[in-house]
């Protein structure tokens, strides 16, 4: 009777850490404050579609400074509990340099659809849903093709490009190399042990998304990918330790992968070091 007590009373113990630990990865429908169109820019609200018969919200941003279909095509992707709105700075930039861009809210977020939870290999897909169309736009020429991607918006474009070689150019900031290792991270902060809790939780995880970590890890797939990437990670970062950058670029083709260690800077604030954006601009033109 006493162990039946105990294992009852531990199941209910792994139940209740579970549903916490989910609720920490459940994010959160925060809409954009404000608009390119508040900046002067000239843009236009967008809906298209993703997997699962699911819409996008984003904002497509033609190029001004040239013709449209002369001018190069970027994504912009935000990272976990972001919008749109966080892609801002880069549409301050990047908008007066010529490019064509389109942002967009990831499943889960902003003001796109829900769709159940929220996953890398979710952000993956929306990321080649927005190539697909931008494609439909046949005024628009897509062979330097580029996406930017923060964070987790970084780690999922690698993903993306190890499957879809229209992505030509690649920059992330403050991608992480393995979701496992950033999970645990976290998780273990708030002294939750590994074995049982954080093992139990991760097999849930994997069970729901419908793949193991390994599969879609960018550590396993940026050796995939064809087109250049520029890994940014600030040295600083507290959220991805810049180890998992630097595990990137030793996997990764030497000739196409590069690092870029910003000194003094966190996970969010690497786009506020004075060289950034012209190392920015500098590889999107090179490369």
């Amino acid at each position: 009777m006493l162990l039946l007590i105990i294992l009852f009373s531990l199941l209910i113990i792994i139940g209740i850490l579970i549903i916490l630990m989910t609720k920490m990865y459940t994010n959160k429908f925060e809409a954009h404050i404000k608009t390119p169109g508040e900046y002067g820019i000239p843009f236009e609200s967008v809906r298209y579609p993703t997997k699962n018969s699911r819409k996008l919200y984003g904002w497509w941003i033609p190029a001004q400074t040239e013709k449209t279909e002369k001018a190069s095509t970027l994504i912009l992707v935000h990272g976990w509990n972001r919008n749109v709105g966080r892609m801002m700075p880069y549409i301050k930039e990047l908008h007066p340099a010529g490019y064509n861009l389109l942002v967009f809210d990831s499943r889960n977020h902003g003001s796109s659809d829900p769709d159940e939870f929220s996953s890398m290999p979710k952000f993956a897909e929306d990321i080649i849903a927005s190539i697909d169309f931008l494609e439909k736009k046949p005024e628009l020429n897509l062979e330097n093709l580029g996406v930017i991607g923060l964070s987790m918006g970084g780690a999922a474009t690698i993903y993306a490009a190890s499957k879809d070689d229209r992505i030509r150019k690649i920059i992330t900031v403050g991608a992480f190399a393995h979701p496992a290792s950033i999970m645990k991270r976290e998780i273990q902060k708030k002294h939750i042990p590994y074995f049982p809790f954080i093992w139990l939780f991760f097999n849930y995880v994997q069970y729901k998304i419908g793949t193991s970590f390994e599969a879609f890890a960018p550590i396993n797939n940026i050796g995939k990918v064809k087109g250049n990437i520029l890994l940014i990670h600030g040295e600083l970062d507290d959220v991805v330790p810049i180890e998992e950058a630097e595990a990137m670029e030793q996997t990764g083709n030497s000739s196409k992968v590069k690092l870029w260690v910003i000194p003094e800077k966190g996970h969010s604030d690497c786009h506020e070091f004075p060289e950034y954006w012209q190392r920015v601009k500098t590889f999107l033109k090179e490369s």
